[in-house]
């Protein structure tokens, strides 16, 4: 019988037959499944080795039998050619579930690393880059524009070096995943590099924090004023809890796992930072100071910095606001002359070698001390009216 679409149409199953397939009488191995339950189908048979496979080419009411035929006759031309159709179609099933992120635990499993280079690369994959983990390895490749977008958004929130690191450690696990067969080629060779300014080079001056300060509104102000005020990090701002803020001690305790170096931080509110606090809208439902309900913390970061800098133009040169911390750092050095252990304890540094092992102390009063003198001077820098509370420095 030629099948055809009416023919293969009018075809039904013997009583008592369950499963037959009837083939095509011009083209042998092509024919029409059908199954108790109504079930009817284009299939294809062919042979490699002493193995009989069958590929399923789609049901008769969605797939004309012309098509089915011509599709029939490429598949048994490749069997010819000593291809094997079913598997390298298998195999493709098998690579579109594959995805950046489902083999990144492996590799970082089995990453030589120091603990601390190895803490890094996990944050640059696993937090920076995981907008990419649902993207098929099959088409990564493909995927530069993409990637050039995520190194554009890290570099105006996080700074153009820790967009290069983000990119050098993305770079390194595409050249694993080719080395394992599942990525063809690396996208991250063919994106630009990022230029960096060397370290320290730019430190925001006295009329640029003034501006940014006064520019900057909403809730994502609210966050650009609290990180000039404590000198945290943006991760630990933007996520920070109303169960780690006590108001009646006046500090905030971070634990271990919202810091960096894993250890916890308190961190003496001032007044300036209480009344940033104080303003922000409590939501039912939410535990997050700068999170709506039944959402995590804060997370408009790069579109808030690009609103920012579109309103600040060439007035402030670019910036991050990482930035703010080598501003206090600086400042509690230079101007207000607090002693170097202190100002890193204000920004959560923890010593390390043997001062890491002995010292534990929190330096809580010190801190409230240099983060109060801070303040103050932020005040007057932002304001242009001293406070008399600490010496009107020169401005930068």
């Amino acid at each position: 019988m030629k099948i055809t679409d009416a023919s293969a149409r009018a075809l039904t199953l013997p009583p008592g037959v369950k499963d037959r397939t009837i083939f095509d009488e011009d083209l042998p191995r092509f024919g029409v499944r059908l199954r108790a339950g109504g079930s009817a189908r284009y299939v294809v048979h062919y042979a490699i080795g002493r193995k009989e496979r069958r590929v399923v080419l789609g049901a008769i009411k969605a797939l004309p039998a012309s098509k089915a035929r011509a599709t029939a006759k490429d598949i048994l031309a490749r069997v010819r050619l000593g291809q094997d159709p079913l598997a390298e179609k298998l195999e493709a099933a098998a690579r579109a579930t594959e995805t950046l992120g489902l083999l990144l635990p492996r590799y970082l499993e089995q990453k030589q690393l120091r603990p601390r280079s190895l803490t890094e690369i996990k944050r640059h994959l696993m937090k920076h880059a995981k907008s990419l983990h649902s993207r098929p390895l099959a088409s990564f490749p493909n995927d530069r524009r993409l990637i050039s977008r995520l190194l554009d958004d890290i570099t105006a929130v996080s700074g153009a070096t820790c967009a290069k690191d983000v990119r050098s450690s993305l770079s390194a696990y595409c050249r694993w995943l080719m080395a394992r067969g599942v990525l063809d080629t690396n996208p991250m060779i063919a994106t630009n590099p990022i230029l960096t300014a060397p370290s320290r080079d730019h430190l925001i001056s006295d009329s640029e924090l003034k501006l940014i300060w006064q520019t900057a509104s909403g809730r994502y102000g609210s966050i650009v004023r609290l990180l000039m005020v404590l000198g945290l990090r943006r991760e630990e701002v933007g996520g920070l809890l109303w169960e780690e803020i006590d108001f009646e001690e006046g500090v905030i305790h971070l634990p271990a796992d919202r810091c960096k170096n894993k250890k916890p931080h308190d961190v003496p509110l001032t007044d300036l930072a209480i009344n940033i606090l104080t303003a922000q809208p409590r939501s039912e439902g939410t535990r997050h100071v700068f999170g709506g309900a039944g959402r995590g913390g804060f997370g408009g970061w790069s579109i808030s910095k690009r609103e920012l800098d579109a309103k600040l133009g060439d007035a402030v040169r670019p910036w991050v606001v990482h930035d703010f911390r080598r501003v206090i750092s600086t400042a509690m050095h230079e101007r207000l002359q607090i002693a170097p252990h202190i100002v890193e304890a204000c920004l959560g540094h923890h010593a390390r070698g043997v001062a890491g092992v002995y010292n534990r102390s929190r330096y809580l009063a010190d801190k409230r001390i240099a983060l109060g003198k801070w303040a103050d001077l932020l005040e007057q820098i932002v304001t242009g009216v001293p406070t008399g509370k600490v010496l009107a420095y020169p401005k930068r």
